[in-house]
This record gives structure tokens, sequence and C-alpha cells, in this order.
């Protein structure tokens, strides 16, 4: 954020508003307002009082098999490796994990909070997946009614005819954030004091007939380049 005026800096200020002044982050402490305008002042030593085992241990709590866990509970994914110390324990449970087709539920306090985490093995190593808690995904999120339409055996035809053309293996390394690169080129080129180089948007008509919208997708999928082929999917996917 900068000044509109001469494109400075602007600062973040702790302000007070009861002595209607600045404050310095050092007078700053963390509270709970449990009433109105009533506050309980938190310090950092008591919240490591009555922080819980899982604050430097891991706790297993079960296996699950490999198809059990729905990606919806997926929340953040980190590596997970060992201390020289631990190195043989996690080689063991990691080729175990692999071999009976199971994944770890854990319980481990990170960034402030104790998480319920899935623990899965790959050939570079165990993966930690953070999950939401079930009060946590938001009603929207949940089971809803089923899908239920009429079509006939042309149109399922064409529709698993679209799936077949651009079923490929997934290769994650190809895809990239347009945007981001976009951007980027629109920095550097008013950085040079060039024109900004506008990106032509694709013409998008609204889907009326299924078959019509299926038949011309499958028709501009069998003249596409592969790379241009590669932006359709991303965009579809978009």
């Amino acid at each position: 954020m900068l000044h509109k005026k001469d494109l400075s800096r602007i600062k973040e200020v702790w302000y007070c508003a009861e002595e209607n002044k600045p404050i310095d982050r050092a007078d700053l402490v963390k509270g709970y307002e449990y009433s109105k305008g009533e506050y309980v002042v938190v310090e950092a030593e008591e919240l490591k009082k009555i922080a819980p085992p899982t604050a430097s241990t891991m706790d297993i709590l079960q296996f699950v098999r490999d198809d059990e866990v729905d990606p919806i509970f997926l929340e953040s994914s980190y590596y997970l490796a060992p201390e020289e110390a631990v190195s043989k324990p996690y080689a063991l449970l990691l080729k175990a994990m692999t071999d009976t087709k199971h994944y770890a539920v854990a319980k481990v306090s990170m960034h402030g909070r104790e998480h319920i985490v899935l623990i899965r093995p790959t050939a570079e190593g165990m993966v930690l997946h953070t999950l939401y808690y079930v009060n946590e995904l938001h009603k929207a999120n949940a089971k809803g009614h089923a899908v239920k339409s009429q079509f006939n055996a042309k149109e399922m035809q064409l529709a698993k005819s679209l799936i077949s053309s651009l079923a490929a293996p997934f290769k994650p390394d190809v895809y990239h954030d347009e945007y981001r690169e976009n951007v980027e080129r629109l920095i550097e080129q008013k950085a040079k004091g060039q024109k900004v180089t506008a990106v032509k948007q694709p013409r998008v008509e609204r889907v009326v007939d299924i078959m019509e919208a299926l038949q011309r997708s499958l028709k501009e999928n069998s003249k596409a380049t592969p790379k241009k082929s590669a932006k359709k999917r991303a965009r579809a996917a978009a």
C-alpha cells in the first residue's frame, strides 16, 4: 500500500482509542472479550502452561484405509521428515503403511492450535495433511441432494468421448499460474515505461444445448495443439 500523493510506503500504526494516541507494539497484550467490553488478558507463558501433550509429540490415533478419507477434509500439506535418531522407526512405519495401504490419523499442535492430521506414505516419504474438523466445514459443503437428470445414450457417449479425449496421466508441473505471470509481466513493462500488453480474452458463450456444447468441445480439442489444449483444460478447470 502506497500514499497516492507521493508513492511513499504506508506504515501500520497501533492506536489506542481510549487515550486517543498511537502506542508502541511493546505496550500490546492479548486478551479475550468474555462479555461486552470486558476482557481477560492472556499471557504467552500462561498459554505454554496449558499446552496439550501434542505440543511436543504427535499422537497416532488410528489407521484408515487409503480411500476412506473424503478429500474435502484436507486443508494444508507438509512433508514429514524424521530426525536422524528416529529414521529407522520412520522408515519402518512408512514401509508398513505402504504395504498395507493404510494412512495414519494423528493429533498434533502447531501454529497455536491442535490439529487432526492425516499422514500419507509416498515414494519420497511421508506427507502430512492437516484436516478440517467437521464443525469447520461450511454446511454448503455437506452432502446435498442427489443430482437427478434425464439424458439419452448419445449424450452419454459424447460426454464419455470428451473425457476420453482429454484423459492423460496427471503431471502437475505442466500447470502454472498464468495470472501471476501476467501480473509480473505487467510490473516489468510498467517499470520499463512500456505499454501494458493486454491479454486476449476468450469468447464465452452461454451453454444452452448440452449436445451442442459437447460436440463443440470435442471439435476444438481435436484441432488444438498440445499447448493450446493444455490451456483449454486449465480454463475449463477454472
